[in-house]
């Protein structure tokens, strides 16, 4: 994938293996992808395929035994460009770690401090990168807690996170990743542990700061339906590598792969009188042994004899659309999408339709 001028982060060649007492474990397998400036770029995949690897390489927060086999990360900030992975974790943490690239977790919890009030960790994440005086870091901790959606901020500081709900605890959360105005922001799976309400509120936070602020950002989840919501452009990850790449548009109404036929199969529909759900056969490979060949293609029912030889490389199909798949190869065979999928997409199409007419 070549390079946009607006680009504000890219991936190269990210290749990372985790050493275990059992042996190695090829994790990352080649990645390669690219945030545009005011973009949100969504990660789907099976758990397990690599998407929270790369983001929290990009953050620097792998565990001890992560080997970088190879790759780059190249941030585009205002100051210039800089090869993450040339810095040392105390660099990143000091200069851009928060007050240029922030991350969200899925469990806020993890994030949030039990023993300190919501105040003290806000004051504390601004005065950390930026000297300004206690009254000043109060004042902008109140007007972070109101951009959240906070009802009731002064309120707010005086409590422990265990006083507040799950909702709001994400919200504090987003409040301090926004405290020092990142340029990008890395949400991963930031409403799994939420109920469905409070999820489609998350999500409309999220897009309304993106709008206001002009952020960046990085959105992992496993949930098409979030991807449809808030994604700008689509990257599909199978067994440590992106398989398909595209605008959103590119990737539910033209997919390429047969694993993204899969995932859009499984999406549940309401309409369904049936009331069967998909599920793609077998299940992803063991990344502790090598991958010979395709590694979908054991799962892969329009597998050709090539898939268990040789990886696919990635086929430009335009200049927004990419697939790794050999199917995409003008030697190929035809194949065409499932039927079933094939009529889904048209009904997708004709609700987009109806949407923006009632709009």
């Amino acid at each position: 994938m070549s390079r946009m001028p607006e680009d504000v982060i890219e991936v190269k060649n990210l290749d990372i293996t985790f050493k275990l007492a059992t042996g190695n474990v090829h994790a990352i397998r080649g990645v390669d992808f690219h945030l545009m400036k005011n973009e949100v770029l969504a990660l789907v995949g099976e758990s397990g395929c690599g998407k929270s690897i790369s983001v929290k390489t990009i953050m620097g927060i792998l565990p001890e035994n992560a080997v970088i086999n190879s790759g780059e990360i190249l941030y585009h900030g205002k100051d210039g460009t800089v090869d993450l992975l040339s810095k040392k974790f105390s660099w990143r943490q000091k200069n851009i770690n928060g007050s240029k690239i922030s991350m969200i977790f899925q469990d806020p919890m993890t994030s949030l401090n039990p023993t300190m009030t919501i105040g003290a960790q806000l004051i504390t994440a601004i005065r950390s990168h930026e000297e300004v005086s206690k009254k000043e870091a109060y004042a902008r901790s109140i007007e972070l807690l109101r951009e959240v959606g906070i009802t009731e901020p002064e309120r707010t500081m005086g409590q422990y996170p265990h006083q507040l709900s799950g909702g709001m605890r994400q919200r504090i959360v987003i409040a301090i990743a926004l405290s020092c105005n990142p340029e990008v922001l890395i949400c991963d799976e930031p409403t799994t542990a939420l109920d469905v309400t409070i999820q489609n509120r998350i999500l409309e936070l999220i897009q309304k700061i993106r709008e206001i602020r002009g952020i960046s950002v990085i959105f992992i989840t496993h949930n098409l339906g979030v991807v449809a919501k808030i994604a700008d452009y689509v990257g599909v990850m199978y067994a440590g590598k992106i398989i398909e790449y595209g605008t959103v548009f590119d990737i539910f109404y033209d997919p390429r792969h047969p694993y993204t036929w899969g995932l859009l199969s499984a999406i549940p529909e309401i309409s369904d009188e049936k009331g069967e759900l998909y599920s793609i056969p077998g299940t992803p490979p063991n990344l502790a042994h090598e991958i010979v060949g395709d590694a979908f293609a054991p799962r892969n029912p329009y597998a050709l004899a090539i898939d268990f030889k040789a990886e696919p490389p990635l086929y430009k199909l335009s200049p927004t659309h990419y697939v790794a798949s050999w199917l995409a190869d003008e030697r190929a065979p035809k194949v065409e999408m499932p039927k079933e999928l094939k009529a889904r997409i048209e009904r997708m199409k004709q609700e987009g339709v109806d949407y923006v007419g009632e709009k």
